[in-house]
């Protein structure tokens, strides 16, 4: 690995180092049902998140919770100490595309029709209100 490309890694490991985050990778539900899951969470605080998404019908909404509570719990292990209500709340959720199964159904006249199964990756950022004084 060259000089410049080391140095580029290290910068982005020590950015990532006041980043709380959780990634869910590869969900086989359709990006379009998990987003409109996660914009109802978006911005909120995370226990009033967590109570949103409890009791949401959706069933995306089981594993965004999974993955906010990942995403509380690297939060406190980070800051070694426990979460407080009202002290953290979702700074950034974001859905991505993931890879497309396709697969053939059989049609009327010996046609096929193509049935695309879609999956997508969910990122979640949790950040505080209040920053630590050392950060200042």
């Amino acid at each position: 690995m060259g000089a410049r490309k080391r140095r580029t890694a290290e910068e982005l490991k020590e950015a990532r180092k006041s980043l709380y985050f959780a990634k869910l990778r590869n969900v086989p539900t359709s990006p379009r049902k998990m987003r409109l899951v996660v914009d109802m969470i978006r911005g909120m605080e995370v226990f009033r998140a967590l109570g949103v998404l409890k009791f949401s019908n959706k069933e995306a909404a089981a594993k965004v919770e999974k993955l906010l509570r990942s995403a509380i719990s690297n939060w406190e292990q980070k800051n070694e100490r426990k979460a407080e209500s009202g002290d953290l709340f979702v700074s950034l959720a974001s859905v991505d595309n993931s890879t497309t199964l396709r697969r053939m159904r059989p049609a009327p006249q010996g046609r096929g029709y193509r049935i695309r199964k879609r999956s997508n990756h969910v990122t979640l950022f949790v950040d505080s209100r209040n920053k630590p004084e050392s950060q200042n």
